[in-house]
């Protein structure tokens, strides 16, 4: 903390503009000896958040480049501390050589997320939010962005330390009767705690349920799309990308492997996967793809399931779904090649005397003519639908949780909130109690940092980008 540390802040390659970022006490001194200004005092006296422009050259006077530089002073910076941005011509080279020089003259090259981490340890941010950076960074979707944002700006703290707070109230209050325990004494009125850990967590299995969303958008939702062979998969998959991305034909089996794709929908990014036909293989090459089809399935977030409604009757179509059949996987199924029967009927397939394992609402069913792109946009809604829980993507205040480490931590919270509630059912010990309520409250500070190990900080802020 008491180095000035260095990094290139923006990516690899060639640019009009580069960014060469420093922070730490000394730092603007430090450049302050190469840059050459329009002030005599050069750095020294400028304002903060001032842009100067000059010359930025090496000790023995040679010119590196024309920058432009900004000055932060503590506190009000990104990390806290005083820190310099160096903006040059995005050459590699001038980059590198701005970044030597000032390692030369003092600085040492920053870690990968060492710029956030000293924003957290200096409280400008705390560690789900700077979590959150990285997931800003990383977006790659409108929706993911928004779930990051709302990261940043303090969704999830907020929440989090909204039901620490509660917990801390009465967690002294039994500490304060642990103190007075010969003389049988209660302050903490037992049906108020009830009530408040079973308001706790309900709250927690509302962030924990909602995991499920916030990962598939942040990591991208994968997206199957399966059937027997000559049903139309190759044809969709080209349909929503928009491009013949696979090989079309009559010919059965002709795709013997998985291709994958991503696409963009309303601000969400789908993965899309396209498999081989779900069928009895002819031969050894269509054995692997047809089991390489069914791995995809079972590692998926949904399932597109496309049957011919010509070939395909209803106890087949039963069939086939039940064997991809798994616990949480949401399912979309699209009729295809309607054109060859226009009066095919959802009731046909899933109407009262259907019996399979997967819940098909009228909705999921999705009567398509691929090759056309008919109802190609009712697909893309119900897509979006399906992976965002509703036509239109998601709340603006929705608190979606999208991070692997709050979701564990979360359960931890839950499973020692769970122990309270038995404890006091079964009239336990309030030692034991306040053990519990103990272990909560260490499991939530966790997550915003109010707790937290060098292990764990390093293990988060290793995963950022270096100059971040």
């Amino acid at each position: 903390m008491n180095d000035i540390i260095v990094a290139i802040a923006t990516p690899p390659g060639e640019g009009a503009i580069g960014i060469v970022r420093l922070s730490g006490e000394g730092c603007i001194e430090l450049v302050n000896t190469m840059f050459a200004g329009p002030s005599k005092s050069g750095l020294a006296e400028s304002k903060p958040r001032r842009a100067l422009f000059g010359k930025f050259t090496a000790p023995d006077g040679e010119l590196v480049d024309e920058v432009v530089l900004t000055t932060y002073r503590n506190p009000a910076s990104y990390t806290g501390e005083d820190a310099v941005e160096i903006s040059c011509h995005g050459s590699p080279y001038i980059l590198s050589r701005v970044t030597q020089l000032c390692i030369d003259a003092g600085a040492k090259m920053a870690q990968p997320g060492e710029f956030s981490q000293r924003a957290f340890l200096n409280g400008k941010l705390d560690l789900s939010q700077a979590e959150a950076v990285a997931d800003l960074i990383a977006s790659q979707s409108a929706a993911a962005h928004r779930i990051a944002l709302g990261q940043l700006r303090g969704g999830v703290s907020n929440e989090i330390k909204d039901l620490r707070t509660q917990l801390i109230n009465f967690a002294s209050l039994i500490e304060l009767e642990l103190d007075f325990g010969e003389e049988d004494v209660e302050f903490a009125d037992r049906d108020d705690l009830r009530h408040l850990v079973e308001k706790i967590r309900t709250k927690i299995d509302a962030l924990v349920t909602s995991f499920r969303l916030g990962n598939a958008i942040k990591m991208g939702v994968t997206t199957v799309i399966a059937g027997r062979p000559n049903a139309g998969k190759s044809t969709l998959l080209n349909a929503l990308l928009n491009e013949e991305r696979a090989i079309v034909s009559h010919i059965p089996g002709t795709t013997r492997d998985t291709i994958e794709e991503t696409v963009n929908v309303g601000g969400v990014t789908f993965r899309l996967v396209d498999t081989a036909g779900i069928r009895e293989a002819t031969d050894t090459i269509e054995a692997i793809g047809v089991e390489r089809a069914i791995e995809r399935v079972a590692t998926s977030h949904i399932l597109v399931y496309v049957f011919d409604v010509v070939e395909t009757d209803p106890a087949t179509l039963t069939a086939d779904l039940d064997k991809l059949h798994r616990e949480g996987l949401e399912l979309i199924v699209v009729g295809n090649k309607m054109d060859l029967n226009p009066y095919t009927m959802y009731e046909q397939y899933f109407g009262e005397d259907y019996g399979g394992k997967f819940s098909v609402p009228r909705g999921r069913f999705i009567p398509m003519i691929a090759r056309d792109k008919s109802n190609l946009g009712y697909l893309q809604e119900t897509l979006l639908a399906t992976a965002t829980g509703g036509v239109g993507g998601l709340d603006q205040g929705q608190v979606i949780l999208s991070n692997a480490r709050h979701y564990d931590v979360l359960n931890r919270a839950d499973q020692a909130l769970a122990r309270v509630q038995g404890g006091m059912g079964a009239g336990v010990s309030q030692d034991f109690v306040a053990m519990d309520i103990r272990q909560a409250l260490r499991e939530l500070g966790e997550i915003t940092g109010e707790i937290t190990t060098d292990d764990l900080l390093g293990n988060i802020f290793s995963n950022f980008c270096i100059g971040k």
